[in-house]
């Protein structure tokens, strides 16, 4: 069987002793380049996401991170995350090149934000700006709004 992980196709078994698959072959670390770029730089808008009319995240301090032809995704810092609204749970992904992937489901949300939330909790050398922030699914949250203030 095959699984879609972070943007890429990754073939998955199941290990007979265990309920988990693994992923196989061991993935590879790749390095960003012009085939592949991958950029992060600071947001100066304020970036709030919302689940079931709560704020989950309020930050000014969130990174963007641009990945080759992807969607920019908006990483928030840790600590601007209310983290008593999301439970952790067991789904990982592997991306080659930012590493392993964690999740979290937002319960307040329901069915449709089961693991919402995403993070690279020891991501590569290239990419280690997003340790200690979490991403959103844009479709699994009510809103990611990004609010310029006026200069």
């Amino acid at each position: 069987m095959d699984r879609w992980l972070s943007g890429f196709l990754v073939p998955m078994t199941t290990n007979p002793d265990l309920t988990t698959p693994n992923l196989t072959p061991n993935p590879s670390m790749k390095l960003p380049s012009a085939a592949h770029p991958i950029t992060i730089e600071p947001n100066p808008a304020r970036v709030v996401v919302t689940v079931a009319g709560r704020v989950v995240a309020d930050t000014r301090r969130a990174l963007t991170l641009r990945e080759a032809d992807y969607p920019p995704v908006q990483y928030i810092p840790r600590e601007d995350v209310d983290l008593s609204l999301l439970l952790r749970n067991d789904h990982d992904s592997y991306c080659p090149f930012k590493g392993d992937a964690a999740y979290y489901s937002i319960p307040a949300g329901g069915d449709r934000s089961v693991n919402a939330v995403w993070t690279y909790e020891q991501p590569y050398d290239a990419v280690r700006e997003i340790a200690g922030h979490l991403a959103f699914y844009p479709s699994r949250v009510d809103s990611i709004e990004q609010q310029l203030t006026a200069s």
